[in-house]
């Protein structure tokens, strides 16, 4: 079971460098007003659910204690960014504060998992 955990930690992982990392290569559009939400971004998004969603249960059935108020944090702000990059992700661009505030959430979301213990 904890080789199955690990294999979906390490595409959780892949989901948040696509999402940070669709952000990131778009920093000089957003001072130039051009940026976009990518595709890559998209799928980031949904994949960073999925996985999560599935290690929430694999840990759950392998009798590990999960902080839930913790994964329900972290599953509305992912929600929220998802949202977001849906709705918007067929705009040729995007206002500079949406843009900003998913590349803030995704960092929030980073930190979320990583300092609160």
């Amino acid at each position: 079971m904890e080789a199955l955990i690990n294999v979906f930690v390490a595409l959780h992982i892949i989901g948040i460098a696509s999402l940070l990392g669709g952000f990131l290569t778009q920093m000089k559009a957003i001072s130039a007003g051009t940026a976009r939400f990518t595709p890559a971004m998209l799928h980031g998004a949904l994949t960073m659910l999925v996985t999560g969603v599935a290690l929430v249960g694999l840990n759950q059935a392998d009798d590990q204690t999960v902080n839930n108020i913790k994964i329900g944090v972290k599953m509305a702000v992912l929600i929220v960014i998802l949202g977001l990059v849906y709705v918007k992700r067929d705009e040729e661009t995007v206002e500079k504060g949406l843009f900003a505030a998913v590349g803030g959430l995704t960092v929030a979301n980073i930190f979320i998992a990583t300092v609160w213990t």
